[in-house]
Order: C-alpha cells, then sequence, then structure tokens
C-alpha cells in the first residue's frame, strides 16, 4: 500500500479527516523550509504539499506568488527542491505532494522530472495547468516510477468530465471549492457537500478539498464531508509575517498548524 492510501486509510479508521498542508520548497530559504516543514508535520499534518516554485504560477493568490518569489530568489531549483524532500524523508514519511505547474515539468524533461521527484522520495504530483486529455506521457511516467497523480476538479466542472479526470487519478482528487485562485477566504464557499457526492459517483478514491481554507472552524465545516481538507495561505502567512526569523517563523507556523489540525476530528 503506498503512503498516500496508508495515510487516508488511517485517519479514516479514526473517524476524521486528513489534514493537508501547502507549503511553497524553498520558501523563504532551503534552511528555513526544512525546519517549517518539520514545525507543521510534528503538529498534525498528515500530507505536505510541496509547491515547486515557479515564476508564473497561475492558480495561486498574492500570499503563494510571493512565497514562490521569495523561494526563487533565494536560489531555488528543481535539484534543490529534491534536496528539501531528502532532508524531510530523514525525519518523516507523511506522503509529499509536488504541486506543480507542466512548464516545470517538460522544462526538465517529463521522465526526468518524475525520476528525480520519485527517487528524492515524492508520493505524487499535482501538475496544477495539465488537463487529464494532455497529460498521457506525464502519467505513463509517473506510473514507470511509481508516482501517484492527483487531479483538480472544479466547482464548474460538469459529470462527464468529472468522469475523465477520475479516470486520470490514481492518489486522490483535489476538490478547487472556489472559483479563481488560492488564497484566505473569509467564509466558505457554498455547496461543498453536494459537490463531493456528485464527484465520489465516479471514484473510490479519496476527495480533498481546498481554496479559501484558513481556519481551524472552517476546516471543521470541510471535515464533516471531506476525505481531507487542504490550507496554504493560512499557513505560508506565518512565514510572511517573520520573515528575518527562523525561531519565529517555526514557533508561529507550528502554533498555527496544531490550531487548524485539531479541526479534522469529527
Amino acid at each position: 500500500m503506498s503512503r498516500i492510501a496508508e495515510t487516508f486509510a488511517r485517519v479514516r479508521a479514526e473517524n476524521r479527516a486528513a489534514f493537508v498542508a501547502y507549503l511553497c520548497a524553498g520558501d523563504p530559504d532551503l534552511e528555513t523550509s526544512v525546519k517549517a516543514c518539520r514545525a507543521v508535520i510534528e503538529n498534525g499534518v498528515d500530507v505536505l504539499e510541496l509547491g515547486v516554485p515557479f515564476s508564473d504560477p497561475l492558480a495561486d493568490g498574492l500570499t503563494n506568488q510571493l512565497a514562490a518569489q521569495r523561494a526563487l530568489e533565494s536560489g531555488m531549483t528543481m535539484a534543490k527542491v529534491c534536496e528539501l524532500v531528502r532532508r524531510i524523508r530523514e525525519f518523516s514519511q507523511v506522503p509529499i505532494i509536488f504541486y506543480t505547474y507542466y512548464n516545470l515539468v517538460f522544462a526538465n524533461g517529463v521522465e526526468n522530472y518524475v525520476r528525480a521527484a520519485r527517487e528524492a522520495g515524492v508520493d505524487g504530483m499535482l501538475t496544477l495547468d495539465l488537463p487529464p486529455e494532455e497529460s498521457q506521457e506525464v502519467a505513463e511516467a509517473c506510473r514507470k516510477h511509481g508516482l501517484q497523480t492527483v487531479m483538480i476538479v472544479a466547482p464548474t466542472t460538469p459529470d462527464s468530465r468529472i468522469a475523465r479526470i477520475a479516470a486520470a487519478t490514481t492518489g486522490f482528487i483535489y476538490y478547487v471549492s472556489r472559483e479563481g485562485v488560492t488564497g484566505v477566504r473569509d467564509q466558505l464557499a457554498g455547496n461543498i457537500p453536494e459537490m463531493l457526492g456528485r464527484i465520489r459517483k465516479h471514484t473510490t478514491l479519496p476527495v480533498v478539498v481546498g481554496f479559501g481554507i484558513s481556519s481551524r472552524a472552517q476546516v471543521a465545516q470541510v471535515a464533516a464531508h471531506a476525505d481531507g481538507v487542504v490550507v496554504g495561505s493560512a499557513l505560508v502567512n506565518c512565514i510572511k509575517e517573520n520573515l528575518g526569523s527562523a525561531e519565529k517563523i517555526v514557533a508561529r507556523i507550528g502554533a498555527v498548524a496544531a490550531d487548524l489540525s485539531a479541526g479534522v476530528k469529527r
């Protein structure tokens, strides 16, 4: 059983949702990023979603755009992102998902990118701007190297397309609960239970919900229905608000992760 499947089976047996945390790899620098990843993992994270820094992150709001910019300015490369994963693997076996864009995959060579990710210790890959109709080469490389695929369903996705997306997914479905980009929101999107019901007609894989979730109360609302809850910007803000002090970043991001993860209990 893969780390992804084992994790979702475990949290299901514990009658809760998985807490999925997003952090940009290398934000604000490699050493602090290692410490921030460790802090969230030690405070309740079940699955770590690592954003691979990119100059044009189309699905990301300002918070995560600036995180990617900080990481790139600190010198992050694909090789250093893989180094970060290897260092995480020295202290944790939580599933790690690459949150990436196809330009990065293509520029490095699909086979090389997937192989490097898997050898570093990555479990799955979410390529934000790669539709299932054009994902065959990536899917074949992932299958060859044992990397699972994560695909996105949006609020506007029709049932016929949900079926196609589900067929291309081997890890879990990521339901983007809002149209637009990532970012903290005061209120949850509506109709999450209804959309999860529609998605589950087409797959038995776990379905996680993200985009706009930023408080323990919101986590709890989503966890009542979803297999996993994704929080990104609320954690990335802990870095932005404490730049210049790795100690403050670690302390704050750990405390926020602990608070948010408490919401996944049913």
